[in-house]
């Protein structure tokens, strides 16, 4: 019988038979704090039914990291699914977005009214964690995959099934219920941990545990301007018939990409009028402060509201937040050490209000610079004086806070939070994450304009994302306006620069899981020329060629 050696991280290596499974590597693992629920296995996440027929370096992958997060909110989405699919067969399940430690889930009948009784679906789900059942994943020949689907009433996972010639078609099954595979589950249901299903809107919310507390839900926090962003989203693409990733194929595929994408940045234009009508209706308006987290296009929707502001009669003036940094000898340093260049105590803000106050108040004023290669700020005679119809508009991660511009009155300023909040779904129960979305476009981005690989943008996506936690996420609410920055078509522009990109990232590397997801995410949509994308359009910040200049 052939064996494989396996590296284990204390450096110890073990010969077995191969193939071997996660779950039989478990007790050959030292101790660890929490419970192992899948593997990294040569910088891939693997659940503990896969077969590893190869040697491997492997890693445990334990409750309370990010990788287990994925893991255990994947395998609860799945029991949801199959607890509604026995309760109440007839409705179709569909998952919306993300809100807070949750996502937003309908039961839709067709249109004859039924009531849904939470309490019985989330008995159901807590009967089936109680009973530890196994999670199966297999290989279904593509003819049985369709039949299964189809008898199964998921139209958008037919749609994708249409989009590929694989000859077998891997799925997940728990009891008698299966679903497409996207990424690794739990082996079995009894390692889910806390949940609960809570009313919201027209339909309920799923809500887990955050990552660093595995073991509590957090207090609910209601953001209802959010909601009802991601709502209108969510309707505009039922209307077009463009609320899945197999309807955005099927547009593709007919060749009506092009007329899609017109549409779409009509619309995305004509949201950010609407945003430009609500400043003009507030004339004590002197500031507006863009903010939202990296990638979700700030820089571009400050151009095209200036220009919107312009037809308004407004003289807009954008002041970059970046010019106000104290330097490296007056930054924060963080946790590890390193100098913190996303709190708020890295800029100069008592600096920043006095330049704003004294431009309020009809004086000249002389704009700094900040030089990131020396690291210091410096004067550039760049003289500046407001009229009667001048209008600051400012983006930077803080523009939300108002410990930003204390000295500023709250008539003054207008705030305006924006992200790509991608309405899409890859078919009925496997939603699309934003984050995704703007790491993506980041990969792109930096791969374009700034020369870093993909490995590069993905090893330090965790540190910006707290960042977003900490200094963006909390100040949504206050926002006087949201704006959705995503476009429907555009991951399917995204993925003719980023699939090369991800490609470049090697087993050897420790980024290689996420670019492994990504590429497999990614192979889900067909391809958009980006001939298609016009000169103005949010994503040219991503891909190039924008008629703007940054």
């Amino acid at each position: 019988m052939a064996s494989i050696d396996i590296v284990f991280p204390d450096g110890s290596v073990k010969q077995f038979p191969a193939p071997v499974t996660g779950a039989a590597l478990i007790p050959h693992f030292n101790a660890t704090k929490y419970p192992i629920i899948a593997l990294r296995v040569n910088n891939e996440l693997f659940s503990l039914t896969r077969n590893i027929d190869v040697r491997a370096r492997v890693e445990p992958v334990t409750i309370g990291t990010t990788d287990a997060s994925s893991v255990c909110r994947r395998t609860l989405c799945i029991v949801l699914a199959a607890a509604a699919r026995e309760l109440y067969p007839n409705l179709r399940l569909l998952v919306g977005h993300s809100l807070g430690y949750g996502y937003y889930y309908t039961l839709e009948s067709g249109g004859t009214n039924i009531t849904i009784d939470l309490k019985a679906l989330e008995s159901k789900m807590r009967e089936m964690i109680e009973a530890d059942i196994p999670v199966h994943t297999k290989y279904v020949s593509y003819e049985e995959a369709l039949e299964l689907f189809a008898d199964t009433n998921q139209p958008d996972t037919l749609r994708l099934l249409n989009q590929t010639s694989k000859p077998k078609i891997l799925i997940n099954t728990v009891g008698t219920y299966s679903d497409l595979y996207f990424q690794p589950l739990l082996d079995r249901t009894g390692a889910l941990g806390v949940f609960e299903l809570r009313p919201y809107g027209e339909g309920f919310l799923l809500r887990f545990p955050p990552t660093a507390h595995p073991d509590r839900l957090t207090e609910f926090e209601d953001i209802p301007q959010l909601f009802s962003i991601y709502s209108e989203s969510k309707k505009w693409g039922k209307l077009v018939g463009v609320s899945s990733v197999g309807q955005l194929n099927e547009l593709v595929a007919k060749r009506k990409a092009k007329e899609y994408i017109e549409i779409s940045e009509t619309l995305q234009n004509k949201k950010i009028a609407e945003i430009a009508d609500k400043i003009a209706s507030r004339p004590k308006v002197k500031v507006v402060l863009i903010a939202g987290p990296s990638s979700s296009g700030k820089t571009t929707t400050s151009k095209k509201l200036s220009m919107q502001l312009r037809v308004l009669g407004y003289e807009p003036i954008v002041i970059s937040l970046d010019d106000y940094y104290r330097g490296k000898d007056g930054t924060p340093i963080d946790d590890d050490g390193k100098p913190d260049y996303e709190c708020l105590e890295a800029l100069d803000v008592p600096y920043l209000n006095e330049i704003l106050v004294s431009l309020f108040n009809g004086d000249e004023v002389e704009l700094p610079s900040f030089d990131f290669k020396t690291g210091s700020r410096k004067q550039t005679g760049r003289k500046l004086k407001l009229n009667e119809r001048s209008i600051i508009v400012m983006e930077g991660i803080h523009g939300l806070n108002d410990k930003l511009t204390p000295l500023v009155g709250g008539e003054y300023k207008f705030k305006i939070y924006l992200s790509a909040l991608t309405q899409l779904n890859l078919d009925d129960h496997n939603r699309i994450p934003t984050s995704d979305n703007r790491l993506l476009r980041r990969i792109v981005r930096d791969a374009q304009f700034r020369g870093k690989g993909a490995a590069g943008t993905i090893a330090m996506w965790a540190s910006v994302q707290r960042g977003e936690r900490l200094h963006i996420f909390p100040f949504q609410d206050k926002a006087d306006a949201m704006f959705n920055s995503a476009l429907d078509y555009e991951l399917s522009v995204l993925k003719i620069y980023a699939e090369p990109l991800l490609r470049a990232v090697k087993p050897t590397e420790p980024e290689y899981s996420e670019a492994s997801r990504l590429l497999v995410f990614l192979n889900n949509f067909m391809p958009i020329s980006s001939a298609y994308v016009p000169g103005q359009s949010i994503i040219r910040e991503f891909i190039g060629d924008s008629d703007f200049k940054y």
